[in-house]
């Protein structure tokens, strides 16, 4: 489900005080009391692997292959990958 209006999130996380995304976000990143209900509301997506495959994954990205540390091109394996 997009979250694009806030009563999503306040009609599923209400119950635990989780009104906005701005709240949701609180609390998945202070892990508080209530953050196995809220990461469990942002869980239902996969991902698959990405289209084309993977070229070397038994090489690290930095050395051309697929595995280990991105940063900046994370985004672009994660959108072959949705």
């Amino acid at each position: 489900i997009p979250l694009s209006d806030n009563s999503v999130i306040e009609k599923s996380l209400g119950k635990q005080d989780i009104i906005c995304a701005e709240d949701l976000v609180h609390e998945i990143f202070t892990v508080g009391d209530s953050f196995k209900k809220a990461s469990n509301f942002l869980w239902p997506f996969k991902l698959n692997n990405p289209k084309g495959g993977w070229r070397k994954k038994a090489n690290h990205f930095a050395d051309g292959g697929d595995f280990g540390n991105r940063e900046q091109y994370i985004n672009r394996l994660l959108r072959k990958m949705v």
